[in-house]
């Protein structure tokens, strides 16, 4: 058979390119856009936009970048297991705890953006030192869920941002202030790809990072919470300790009412894993107040705040059970908070169960 000619390949070639690129959600623009160019993009929409916060996103993906690599090596690079103590909320920390803390403290700090810095792995506030102090403030979780590590789970990174105000010296005031008014935030999960999502106030984005070229590429832009989903995400071990309203609601996820769907329970211990998938595919991720932990057990500046302020942009709702999430106002770093979040309709019906039976 004779080869197709030159002329005939490259017109396959484009047709298939054009199919991808459509198929991408691109257009039939097939030119990658990376997440840096995407943050210049957004910036040049405020005039009186700095550049800082560009910056700083810059410093840790590179972080980011450096993690990622880190969790694919640590068996080869030997960071299993116990470092020898013990953080602030009183877990073993991982080898790769440490060095995860230690990439994101640094490079948040070389890209001269920030004055504070609140970290689950360290027991105080983070001061930058001044010369290389900016305008802005980074809480951030640098390994959730580190327990997986060694059974290669997904795992990831939190983070949220805001914005110091007035010219004074920057206090722990400048940090304890409610998730609304974050300027931006996200999480990096990684898995068997490693991905970016982030919203800088604008809807939800995520950047999906090709090795080949070491950049983080828009594979999911303007992510949507489906109004309502098929799946629930919880620790099923604390059921004993549930109230009554909440063990109702999981009875009627699994039995429910006649011409209403059984929800499947989907749970991977880890929260940006969990969130990600009620991202994706709609549904609820539910962490409620426990006997042990009456004031709920995740930490509310780095990892409630960061995921309820994606949540809502992306047009799911967050809650204690109580009250908004992004509402709280903070009176400590480590602050907890229970934590019900996901598609808007499920998050309602759960509501509606608590305020019937609690």
């Amino acid at each position: 058979m004779p080869r197709p000619s030159a002329i005939a390949q490259g017109t396959a070639l484009q047709a298939e390119c054009e199919r991808l690129g459509e198929w991408a959600g691109l257009g039939f623009d097939t030119s990658p856009l990376t997440l840096h160019s995407f943050v210049l993009r957004e910036q040049r929409k405020h005039a009186d936009a700095s550049g800082e916060l560009t910056s700083l996103l810059t410093n840790m993906l590179v972080a980011i970048k450096a993690i990622a690599s880190a969790t694919q090596k640590a068996g080869l690079g030997k960071l299993y297991g116990i470092a020898g103590s013990t953080n602030v909320q009183g877990e073993e920390v991982k080898k790769l705890d440490v060095l995860s803390n230690e990439l994101m403290i640094n490079m948040l700090k070389s890209s001269y953006t920030t004055c504070l810095l609140v970290s689950e792995e360290n027991d105080e506030l983070i001061e930058v030192e001044e010369k290389r102090r900016g305008k802005y403030i980074v809480t951030f979780d640098p390994l959730d869920r580190s327990s997986n590590i060694d059974c290669l789970v997904s795992i990831g990174t939190i983070f949220g941002i805001y914005k110091k105000q007035g010219d004074g010296q920057p206090t722990v005031n400048d940090v304890l202030k409610p998730g609304k008014e974050m300027v931006a935030a996200g999480y990096a999960l990684y898995g068997s790809a490693t991905m970016v999502v982030l919203s800088t106030g604008d809807g939800v984005n995520g950047f999906t990072l090709d090795p080949s070229i070491g950049e983080f590429i828009l594979t999911h832009p303007n992510m949507k919470c489906k109004e309502k989903g098929s799946i629930y995400s919880l620790n099923g071990g604390y059921a004993e300790t549930w109230s009554k309203g909440f063990a109702e609601y999981i009875r009627t996820r699994k039995d429910p009412e006649p011409g209403k769907k059984i929800m499947e329970q989907r749970y991977v211990g880890s929260m940006v894993a969990d969130v990600h998938n009620i991202l994706l595919n709609g549904g609820i991720f539910l962490y409620p107040a426990t006997a042990a932990a009456p004031n709920g057990k995740l930490r509310l500046l780095y990892e409630c705040n960061p995921m309820a302020y994606i949540i809502e942009q992306a047009g799911g709702l967050a809650t204690t059970g109580k009250e908004r999430i992004l509402d709280i106002q903070p009176t400590t770093i480590h602050q907890r908070a229970p934590v019900i979040l996901g598609s808007k309709l499920d998050v309602e019906e759960a509501l509606g169960y608590l305020n019937k039976y609690d």
